[in-house]
């Protein structure tokens, strides 16, 4: 069940910014900053600045746990290229979550009314990716944040293009062909990220629309092997530091933006890539994954180069590379792009593998 957030409930900044764009004297509430130790950060993220991290990438989240019925979130959006505003899912208490778009340059987002005066959970997390833009999250306001349980030990790290950012997924709110082309993207309810929480698990989405392993879409000038280690994958900047997440399991949903190309070129290049995650990565099952809106003449094709990438590298001593074909396509969203539902689908073919796998 999904609920487009009231619009209500988002207030834009005054002009006259102080420290953080925000001025206190707008809330009684008290400010806790983004660098507060009581906040959590999950993905990839650029820190250089500790009290406004900049997030490009989908799918990174954000926790905190307040006390009190009332809360405010404040985020700048650079508001990109065509006047483009990101989008980003607010998740309180676990319950269902609210898609939001920001529309100003500095915002100040309140959360639902009807909060009852005691503890609750608040997530959010980026929907849209990198080529929209980044947000810089600055903190919150609150009467209190309070501690965070650890997070979970499981960490899946999922690498792919448009299907695994969730773009043209969610027509809960605008019909495909309608507003801008990123109005459908959701990473929050796309299939990486519900398996993680399948088996209760942390995510990171190293995803970009478009990117192929050989050969991108939609005149972009960068494929995965080049941008895998950014942090700003759309314009392969800031190199991501591999300490900060180590993943158990690395999925690679790649392909569909390639086409058919030179077998040996693109089984070269894939394991080529394989053995880079490997070196990044010592000791995850990687597993790679035919496109889930293949049609039925390309869908042939990443299946017989999957079978041949992989028992190559199981051959030549690296057992933990792993292969799985969807079991059908899924391409009822915008642009031949899984929707909503199938996203579920899709997570619910690949959890029940990976808990195999893994013994989860």
């Amino acid at each position: 069940m999904y609920k487009r957030f009231p619009i209500l409930f988002i207030l834009l900044a005054v002009n006259t910014c102080f420290t953080f764009g925000f001025s206190q004297k707008s809330s009684p509430l008290k400010l806790f900053k983004a660098n507060n130790h009581h906040i959590q950060y999950t993905g990839r993220i650029d820190s250089w600045n500790k009290q406004a991290p900049r997030i490009w990438a989908p799918g990174v989240y954000i926790e905190a746990k307040f006390k009190g019925s009332q809360c405010e979130i404040l985020i700048n959006d650079e508001v990109s290229g065509d006047n483009n505003h990101n989008y980003i899912e607010l998740v309180i208490d676990d319950q269902a979550p609210y898609r939001i778009k920001l529309t100003e340059k500095n915002n100040i987002i309140k959360v639902p009314d009807g909060l009852s005066d005691t503890e609750h959970t608040i997530l959010i997390c980026k929907d849209t990716e990198s080529n929209i833009g980044y947000i810089d999250f600055l903190g919150f306001r609150c009467e209190k944040l309070l501690s965070l349980p650890a997070k979970p030990e499981r960490k899946i790290e999922y690498f792919g293009d448009s299907i695994t950012s969730g773009t043209g997924m969610d027509l809960s709110g605008i019909p495909c062909d309608k507003g801008q082309w990123y109005d459908q993207h959701n990473a929050y309810m796309s299939y990486g990220a519900l398996i993680s929480r399948n088996l209760n698990a942390q995510w990171q989405l190293t995803a970009l629309a478009g990117v192929g392993l050989i050969h991108s879409c939609c005149n972009m000038d960068v494929v995965m092997p080049q941008i895998y280690d950014k942090v700003n994958l759309r314009a392969n900047k800031l190199v991501w530091d591999f300490n900060k997440y180590r993943p158990d399991v690395v999925t690679i949903c790649l392909g569909q933006n390639d086409g058919r190309q030179d077998s040996v070129l693109y089984c070269s290049t894939y394991v080529k890539f394989i053995e880079t995650l490997r070196e990044r990565y010592p000791k995850a099952d990687i597993i790679c994954l035919t496109s889930p809106m293949a049609d039925s003449s390309l869908t042939p094709i990443l299946k017989r180069y999957l079978s041949g990438i992989t028992s190559y590298m199981n051959e030549t001593g690296d057992k933990k590379v792993y292969k799985y074909f969807f079991s059908r396509r899924y391409h009822s969203g915008c642009g031949g792009h899984p929707d909503l539902d199938e996203h579920k689908l899709i997570a619910d073919e690949l959890t029940r593998f990976i808990k195999q796998t893994e013994g989860w």
